[in-house]
């Protein structure tokens, strides 16, 4: 059993993990990269920038130093932004240990190497693949953090590795499904945050629910085409991973990718409502990459482009929904 872990990034989601793992018995360091997070969650065992109300057991400690935090642990969870995995891990490739697991708690797909998480912090690290495991699933960090019932996947080419993952975050609260499907939980767990901002569209445009679920229906089969001509199960997309993460992230207030499509739909402006943090959307990195995915395999992605559309081409979410309506009829 892992007894001392790793958390790299202090936002919301790899506190709720810390809070997991600490409460689990687990000694964990939390990699604050923001001085002021790290100096509040010692002085006061609470996340208030990003986690408020949940108090962090001690057996979490934070850190600044990655070293400290690092030193081992036998699991490494990477919860950072997807567009700075790459910069933050490079200088930590010495420090992380041999028989360590690599947990990616991180969704998104980069718009110009068209890389999931995984191939990145194994490029980054210096980790085999069957090192890493990918974790994802329906899962806002708050009801995580206080301990309301949750289902999620771990994910890794190795079974031991997923294994692992998932014996070291499991509990009664916190139940980990294992999967030998990595590029279907990274493939899903990114592009729903497209068709999430998509779905905040439509609720921010009035379309109604009719609208809403086919969107979302939609949206899955989107989904499953691209995951599967990257190589992955078609029956992930059917799991925790792919419809279960789609339907909270496009139906939840709690989703910062549907909040945005709302706010663009009631006529929002991208650049500022991402300005100053207000939004970390993934969805509008991923809306990129996926387009560019799509030409790549030959297939059409009309919510995703439609979505790219809005997001970097001036369209009205208005006029996107409309091309979407009348797209030439086809057979399901």
């Amino acid at each position: 059993m892992i007894r001392r872990a790793a958390v790299l990034g202090a936002g919301a989601w790899g506190t709720a993990l810390a809070v997991v793992l600490g409460r689990r018995g687990v000694r964990v360091g939390l990699w604050a990269r923001r001085p002021g997070v790290a100096e509040a969650l010692i002085r006061r065992r609470e996340n208030a920038a990003y986690l408020p109300g949940v108090t962090v057991p001690e057996e979490v400690f934070p850190t600044v130093d990655p070293a400290q935090a690092l030193a081992g642990a036998g699991c490494i969870i990477v919860a950072i932004p997807s567009h700075a995995v790459g910069a933050a891990l490079a200088p930590l490739a010495a420090r992380v240990g041999r028989d360590s697991i690599v947990v990616s708690a991180t969704k998104g797909i980069l718009p110009d190497s068209l890389e999931t998480m995984i191939p990145v912090i194994c490029r980054t690290l210096g980790v085999p693949p069957g090192r890493v495991a990918t974790l994802s699933g329906p899962s806002f960090a708050p009801e995580v953090a206080n301990g309301q019932p949750t289902a999620i996947v771990a994910a890794s080419q190795n079974a031991a590795t997923a294994q692992a993952a998932q014996a070291v975050l499991g509990g009664p609260a916190f139940r980990v499904y294992a999967s030998t499907d990595p590029v279907g939980v990274e493939v899903a767990g990114a592009l729903k945050n497209v068709i999430a901002i998509a779905a905040g569209m439509v609720d921010g445009l009035g379309l109604g629910h009719n609208a809403r679920a086919a969107l979302i229906t939609r949206g899955l089969a989107e989904m499953t085409r691209l995951a599967a001509a990257m190589g992955a199960r078609p029956e992930t997309l059917a799991g925790l991973a792919g419809v279960g993460d789609l339907i909270l992230t496009c139906t939840s207030d709690l989703s910062r990718n549907r909040r945005l499509g709302t706010e663009l739909a009631k006529g929002g402006r991208l650049d500022d409502l991402l300005a100053g943090g207000r939004f970390t959307a993934e969805g509008v990195g991923t809306a990129r990459a996926a387009v560019r995915l799509a030409a790549r395999y030959g297939m059409e992605m009309p919510i995703a482009q439609e979505v790219a559309a809005v997001l970097f081409g001036g369209r009205s979410p208005r006029r996107a929904a409309g091309a979407l309506m009348t797209r030439a009829l086809r057979f399901e």
